[in-house]
């Protein structure tokens, strides 16, 4: 899997975001943030080649409905065959029609993000926010993570901002010291 997260780095590094895969440290983090063991619907962005997929497929309740969005064919193809029982859309999130997953006006319990927030334009991040938040069922999280140091960069600290603006509260868990970068994570709850 990370040579296949390596080379799609290089073909389109912006759209991937790291050199390699986060971390299983980082993994537990997040998924434990996000509450997955209590979720009943599921949405990940930017899954790559399923470093927090996994981790959400041993954890999530039995009949908990999982989607998972990457702009990425190579990896949705990948995660498809390896998670046959999982929906995956190879789809930009601003623009995905939640509506035929979910059904109309139904909620998400928890949106766990592997998306490159910071190489985005910040017109990219806000539509993403402003489509997938709404989604978001009021007390529910969206959990991200952040590169420790990259996050006091201008387009990190802007996108902390917006960030605090989708949300009643955001907190963050210790930096994951194992992962490469590290990072750590954003809890965003609605």
């Amino acid at each position: 899997m990370s040579w296949t997260f390596f080379r799609e780095f290089l073909f389109n590094w912006k759209a991937t975001g790291a050199i390699a895969p986060s971390s299983q440290g980082l993994a537990r983090c997040m998924v434990k943030a996000a509450k997955v063991d209590q979720a009943h619907t599921i949405l990940e962005l930017g899954p790559g080649t399923g470093a927090f997929t996994s981790l959400i497929h041993s954890t999530m309740p039995a009949g908990a409905r999982y989607l998972g969005l990457d702009m990425n064919p190579t990896f949705i193809a990948r995660l498809s065959q390896r998670y046959p029982d999982l929906r995956f859309a190879a789809a930009a999130a601003q623009d995905f029609d939640f509506n035929n997953f979910l059904g109309e006006g139904e909620q998400f319990d928890t949106i766990i993000s592997g998306l490159p927030w910071t190489a985005f334009p910040v017109a990219l991040q806000i539509a993403i926010l402003d489509h997938v938040m709404p989604r978001l069922k009021p007390g529910g999280v969206l959990t991200t993570f952040a590169y420790t140091g990259f996050h006091r960069l201008p387009s990190g600290q802007h996108f902390r901002d917006l960030l605090r603006k989708h949300c009643t509260s955001l907190t963050t868990t210790r930096t994951v010291w194992l992962n490469l970068p590290p990072a750590f994570v954003y809890s965003a709850v609605k």
